[in-house]
């Protein structure tokens, strides 16, 4: 709230609306009168959330979308020149926590993962319909997990897969053979919730990872969303983005330092002629990163990245 410092009167947009934290944050420090054009793909979110809102929920718009859908919409609504936009990446803590989603190796449930429950494609639709080839890719291309092939093969040969406990079992018992590095299990555990009980990293954590993008596109949603947010933000208005792993971080953190910069000639050009001029201004160099405290209290924090940059012209 600091970082995308709301005021009164001010008109925002909550791209990733959850159970409506930041939506409150925003709409306190912006009253009497700031309004905020909340977007969420999951409608069971959008009704939590204006139950928790309370008397806020009068200044929310509400919208059941993709922040991918974000330009249009937000011109249907009248929110253009906006004071500030936030994207809090992946999924909420609700939707981890609901056997029913299928989001987690935690719970067993049926292995669904989908963020707006009326899209077609399921976790199952694609784990036991793709070609191993194409599993083992996905697998590599969204968890950057290093076993894809052997972990594709495992799975392929034990379809039907239809439960979150099936799938994290095939998974824990084909690795077990072939243990990973102590340096390996660490860096696996981007996600929320991926930690095994006792705080161990579980093996299946990339590969529920990257089923959970992969279902509900969501590098391709970020990628699309981050030119449109910032030509909906009025000259002085902020962009704020919370990722939880590299694949997130690292398209945000390349766009905000691209925009930022005043001269895109090719290094060895001695003069620059490009007549470039900086869109943005990092308001961090680096990202913001919670604290030792904040990991204690809330864990899944644990991998959060926050980014903010203003726009300049």
């Amino acid at each position: 709230m600091a970082l995308l410092a709301p005021q009164a009167g001010g008109r925002y947009i909550d791209g990733t609306l959850g159970a409506g934290g930041h939506a409150a944050g925003i709409l306190e420090r912006s009253a009497p009168d700031g309004e905020v054009l909340a977007f969420d793909r999951d409608p069971s979110a959008i009704a939590f959330a204006r139950q928790q809102l309370g008397e806020l929920a009068e200044r929310v718009i509400f919208v059941q979308a993709s922040f991918a859908e974000m330009g249009d919409l937000a011109a249907a609504h009248g929110f253009t020149a906006v004071d500030g936009i936030l994207l809090d990446l992946g999924f909420s803590s609700r939707q981890l926590d609901d056997p029913a989603r299928g989001f987690s190796f935690l719970h067993d449930g049926p292995l669904d993962m989908r963020l707006d429950p009326a899209q077609p494609t399921s976790a199952a639709n694609l784990v036991n319909n793709l070609a191993e080839a194409e599993l083992a890719r996905l697998f590599w291309q969204y968890g950057e997990e290093k076993q894809s092939r052997r972990l594709a093969r495992a799975i392929v040969v034990q379809r039907p897969v239809t439960t979150t406990g099936q799938l994290a079992a095939i998974v824990s018992a084909e690795l077990s053979g072939h243990g990973r590095t102590r340096r390996e299990r660490g860096r696996s555990g981007h996600a929320p919730g991926g930690r095994a009980p006792g705080g161990r990293i579980h093996p299946a954590t990339r590969i529920f990872q990257a089923l959970r993008i992969a279902v509900n596109d969501e590098l391709a949603a970020l990628t699309a969303v981050l030119p449109v947010a910032v030509d909906l933000l009025k000259i002085g208005g902020r962009l704020a983005v919370i990722s939880f792993h590299s694949l997130e971080d690292r398209p945000v953190k390349q766009f905000f330092r691209q925009q930022s910069l005043s001269c895109v000639c090719p290094p060895v050009q001695p003069v620059c002629n490009c007549g470039g001029r900086a869109r943005l201004k990092l308001i961090q160099r680096k990202a913001v990163q919670p604290t030792a405290a904040e990991i204690a209290q809330n864990p899944r924090s644990r991998s959060a990245r926050l980014r903010v940059a203003e726009r300049l012209l």
